[in-house]
């Protein structure tokens, strides 16, 4: 990825707040000679430097997957900046957005371990009130439903972490980003708008 200086992320806890709070990936690969991407959640453990997830099985990516060094992208908010915010109208308009790379190899998972991915999967995003508990569910169901799904985790060897929330402009016009951004319905410009207070109180490096 593409990282001009002051808009890397150096801080590790910061990049792992990104991938937990964005865990909807996108893992791309060569499938067949080809590129290929699919779209999926991903998990991380911190300890075990590995992210869990798992396709469903007619999804052929998984197939020549294994051994391979594939590369996951969090998305994380993003928006459109307007020079018309700005204090003269020399300027052009851009984008600003935090995104992490996670480069790693493919192993595939299967028996407990696959089973404990998923259960993490569960607790992870179901309410902490949710009727719905992962291990209260039929075992002989869950094993069958289990025969739908490769599970996998990524041996991670590199994080790229990247925000680019208008550094490269003085702190006075980057204010005026944020009145505006704070000011808008929109959950990704508000989050924008919060990432860039973040970079300006300097908490965020």
């Amino acid at each position: 990825m593409y990282i001009p200086k002051h808009f890397q992320i150096d801080n590790k806890n910061v990049i792992y707040d990104i991938i937990n709070e964005n865990g909807f990936a996108t893992l791309f690969s060569e499938h067949q000679g080809h590129p290929c991407a699919t779209h999926l959640p991903l998990t991380l453990d911190k300890e075990k430097s590995c992210l869990y997830g798992h396709f469903a099985r007619p999804n052929e990516h998984w197939k020549d997957l294994e051994d391979q060094e594939v590369l996951a992208v969090f998305h994380g908010p993003h928006c459109y900046i307007s020079p018309s915010w700005y204090e003269t109208d020399r300027a052009v308009p851009t984008w600003n957005y935090v995104a992490v790379h996670v480069y790693g190899k493919v192993e595939i998972i299967e028996g407990k371990e696959l089973m404990n991915s998923l259960s993490d999967m569960v607790v992870k995003y179901e309410r902490p009130n949710s009727s719905y508990q992962f291990d209260q569910v039929d075992s002989r169901f869950i094993e069958g439903m289990t025969k739908g799904v490769v599970g996998f985790k990524i041996k991670i060897n590199k994080i790229e972490g990247k925000a680019k929330l208008s550094q490269n402009h003085s702190i006075e016009r980057r204010e005026l980003v944020i009145q505006q951004l704070e000011q808008s319905a929109n959950e990704d410009d508000r989050k924008i708008a919060h990432f860039m207070k973040e970079i300006l109180e300097k908490k965020f490096n």
